[in-house]
Order: C-alpha cells, then sequence, then structure tokens
C-alpha cells in the first residue's frame, strides 16, 4: 500500500468540500495545497508549498497553457474592443430566429471546433454568448452544452490534441494496430462510450429534447420571467464587468419566444443602425479560418493556432481602422489582465496534480480497486475510477500518462482487450474534463461565458451523469462480450 494511504485523499476532499461551501475555486484550490504540503512537510509545510509552486510553475504542460490563455486572452479583447465578434454575433442573428436555434448553433460551432477543448470553449462562449443572451438562455444552459461537446468531440476525432496525445501513450505501451499508435487509437474511438453518450446528450439539450434539470431549470425559469441570463446571486458588478446589456424585462407569460423574438430583432435592428453599417462576420470568420486551419496544418499546435490568428486579427483591426496602435497595445495588456485569475487557478491547480504525484493518489486508488478486477468488469472499473479521479483531482492527460501504463499491461495479464481498457481511461479523462471544478476546461469556460466555475460544474453535473450512467453500462456489456 501506498506510503500515504487514505489520507492521499484528504487535499481532494478539502478542495471539494470548500468549493462546494463557498463558491470560490480559487480559495477552494488554496486550502486543498496547503493541506497537500502539510501532510508532506508537516511543520515544514510553508517550505513544501513555495517548493510546489515552483513545480507548477516549471512544469511544461502548465507553461504551455498559461501561454495559450495569455494569448487567447488578447485575441478576445481585440475581438470585444474593435467590434469583431459583434459583427458576427449580429450576422449571425439574421440565421437565429429562436431560441432552439441559437442553441443548435452553439452545439454545431463546439462541433466544427473539434482540434482543441481550449480553443473550442473560448471561441464558442466569446461568439455565442450575445446571441443567446438574445433569446433568453441562460449561461448556464450554454456553458453546458459547449462543454458536453468540447471534450468529447476532442477525444473522438482522430486529429486533435487529445487524439495525438493518446495515440502515444498506446504506442509507449506497445499496443499498436499497423505498427502504430495511433492505428490503435482508430480502433479505440468507437468505445469511447462517454464521448459518444456526451455528444448525444449535447445534442438533444440543444434542440430542446432532454428536459432542463437542476441549475438550469432553475435559470431558465428566471431569464424566461425577467431576462436575467446570469445565475443566480450574480452581482451588478459581475454583469458590468462582463459587458452584456441584458434584455429588458420580457413578459413572462410568452411560450412560444413571441415576445423574446421581437425584441431581440429591434434590438439588433438598432445595434445596426447606430453602428451604421452592416454588419460583417468576415473578420471573425477569417480568424477562426486561420486558427483551426493553421493548428491542423501544424499537427494540433494549438499555440501556433492562436499565435497566427492574433496576427491576422492584428492586420484586420488595423487595415480596417477600427482601433489605433495604441488601443491594440491597450487592448493587449487588458486581454492578459482578464485572464490573471485564470492563470492563477491554473499554478494552482498544477500544484495539487504535483501534489497528488507526490502522495501517491494514483496508486492508491488502483491498488484499492485492484481485488475486485477482472476481465469482464475491467473495463467498467478503469472508467469508473478514472472519471472520479479526473474529477477530484483536476488531473486528465496527467491522468492518462499515470492510469494507462497501468491499465494496459493489467489487460493483457488479465486476457482483457487493451485497446478497450485504453478507450475505457480516455473515456473517464473526458468525463473529468467535462465536470471538474477547477479543471482547465470548466475554468476557461466559465470565463468565457461571464460566470463562476461553481455555476458551470453545478449546471453540468446532472447531463454528465446521465452520459457517465450510459457509458458505464456499455462498458459492462462490452466487457463481458469480449471477456
Amino acid at each position: 500500500m501506498p506510503e500515504f494511504g487514505a489520507l492521499a485523499l484528504l487535499p481532494i476532499v478539502v478542495i471539494l468540500i470548500v468549493a462546494v461551501a463557498t463558491r470560490r475555486t480559487l480559495f477552494a484550490l488554496f486550502c486543498g495545497t496547503i493541506a497537500g504540503a502539510l501532510i508532506l512537510g508537516g511543520w515544514g509545510g510553508f517550505d513544501v508549498w513555495v517548493e510546489y509552486t515552483g513545480k507548477a510553475l516549471s512544469n511544461a504542460t502548465a507553461q504551455w497553457l498559461l501561454l495559450i490563455v495569455a494569448l487567447f486572452g488578447i485575441l478576445m479583447m481585440l475581438f470585444e474592443k474593435s467590434g469583431i465578434v459583434t459583427d458576427f454575433a449580429r450576422w449571425a442573428e439574421r440565421f437565429v430566429t429562436s431560441r432552439r436555434k441559437s442553441t443548435v448553433l452553439t452545439f454545431l460551432l463546439s462541433v466544427v471546433l473539434f482540434v482543441d477543448d481550449y480553443l473550442n470553449v473560448l471561441t464558442t462562449g466569446t461568439s455565442m454568448k450575445q446571441v443567446t443572451d438574445r433569446y433568453r438562455v441562460p449561461r448556464t444552459q450554454l456553458g453546458a452544452i459547449m462543454k458536453m461537446t468540447a471534450a468529447p468531440i476532442a477525444v473522438l476525432v482522430p486529429v486533435s490534441t487529445w487524439a495525438l496525445f493518446f495515440s502515444g501513450l498506446f504506442e509507449a505501451q506497445g499496443v499498436t494496430v499497423g505498427g502504430t499508435g495511433f492505428g490503435a487509437y482508430l480502433q479505440a474511438i468507437p468505445f469511447i462510450f462517454f464521448g459518444w453518450a456526451a455528444l448525444a446528450v449535447a445534442l438533444l439539450m440543444s434542440i430542446g429534447w432532454l428536459p432542463k434539470l437542476g441549475v438550469i431549470k432553475r435559470d431558465a425559469i428566471r431569464a424566461e420571467r425577467d431576462g436575467d441570463v446570469f445565475p443566480l446571486g450574480t452581482t451588478d458588478d459581475e454583469r458590468r464587468a462582463e459587458g452584456v446589456a441584458l434584455l429588458a424585462e420580457l413578459e413572462a407569460d410568452d411560450p412560444d419566444g413571441s415576445t423574446a423574438q421581437r425584441v431581440a430583432t429591434a434590438l439588433a435592428t438598432s445595434a445596426e443602425a447606430d453602428a451604421g453599417r452592416k454588419p460583417q462576420p468576415w473578420g471573425f470568420l477569417t480568424a477562426m479560418a486561420v486558427l483551426v486551419g493553421v493548428t491542423i496544418a501544424t499537427n494540433a499546435n494549438v499555440v501556433a493556432g492562436t499565435a497566427a490568428a492574433l496576427a491576422v486579427t492584428l492586420v484586420i483591426v488595423l487595415v480596417q481602422r477600427r482601433l489605433s496602435i495604441r488601443g491594440v497595445l491597450d487592448a493587449a495588456l487588458e486581454g492578459i489582465e482578464s485572464m490573471l485569475f485564470v492563470m492563477i487557478l491554473t499554478v494552482l491547480a498544477f500544484m495539487v496534480q504535483e501534489m497528488n504525484i507526490a502522495l501517491q493518489l494514483a496508486e492508491f486508488v488502483i491498488q484499492v480497486t485492484e481485488p475486485v478486477l477482472t476481465p469482464a468488469l475491467l473495463p467498467a472499473i478503469v472508467f469508473a475510477v478514472c472519471g472520479i479521479y479526473a474529477y477530484a483531482t483536476g488531473s486528465f492527460w496527467d491522468l492518462a500518462a499515470v492510469i494507462t501504463p497501468v491499465v494496459l499491461p493489467l489487460a493483457l495479464a488479465l486476457g482483457a482487450d487493451p485497446i478497450l481498457a485504453g478507450a475505457a481511461v480516455f473515456s473517464g479523462a473526458a468525463l473529468g474534463s467535462t465536470t471538474c471544478l477547477y479543471g482547465d476546461g470548466i475554468i476557461l469556460a466559465s470565463r468565457s461565458i461571464g460566470i463562476k466555475p461553481i455555476n458551470l460544474m453545478l449546471a453540468i453535473l446532472p447531463y454528465a451523469g446521465i452520459a457517465a450512467g450510459l457509458s458505464f453500462v456499455m462498458y459492462l456489456v462490452t466487457g463481458f462480450v469480449t471477456a
């Protein structure tokens, strides 16, 4: 049994309890790092905390993510200050004439941006919130649709950052098809059940065939009644900081959305008249095409794609005289400042992950579940353990990197299908990325739509629970069929 045993769970328990009790993700993560430092260092806990701060900052993945966040912060602020994203939103409103069409467009945009889940949530949230606000779609519903799509589509499409990383894990363990780990990953895609189930749930949510549940139901009632699309408890300062003009109060008795449509049309017409020109979507669409195209062309290098999109946006903004050079510099600085909260959360999240490795949390979880493992039960148990672990720790790719070298040899030793077992790991990682309160996916998604991470997580959980339950059953069935 690992040295720390069940004590390794304490930082995660502290984080979850504090986060739910205070609804302060940053404070919860800080408390979790303090708990981990005290377990690892005792009276020398402060020195350990400083040490793990350095480890988090020197982590290559953390540095990569911080760079992406900074670049995207600049890009989003340029979109906002220059009016590029507003033009796209007003142009899109011509085709979006109902609440359902606005949510379906959100789902479709998330599917198109399959290259990377960070890119997905940042782009979709930034571009769609103005459109969905017009039709009183609560921000929590917007976030749930795009977050239930982002990681699942990334894990299913074989040219995404997720697929390239997981293919390498297959190959490193000698599990190949046609001599490559990529071939093994292609065979695993049909068995990444959470990806398929989550996409189905997101589609049903977007077209209104799935009932509103929990937080989204509460927020939808309030949005329908008075046009407030923000979660309960959002302050006026937070609304002003988001920079979104909410709809005027609408009649409560408007089941077909006709009032909302008339108001939305009037607002769009008024905004266009004020601008003195028709909205031009090409700036935004060009930047997004460059972002996705360069990312794909550079083997899913999101940094290269974002930098290229930023360069193109700068040219568009300056040539069209949307901003002066000074305005561009001010927007860049403001964009970085707008992401400082996300950056601090990212560093704390990586501190927690580093501490979990030192506490041997993965080894403890594996050893606890090992006695009940059989070839038939292996895929379902691996999925459940990985999903819970990823949700509790905020570790997704790291989870796969730690767990895969254990699961694949174990599957081979038990006579189970290693590709199915690997697919279960990847499904668990996608489940965690979709739901984890302090995971980078939730943090970035909540930032892009202007709500708190705790509100987004609570909105997602019922729907992710449905997809996870279906996935668990499918892994049980396929496990027994292939055993």
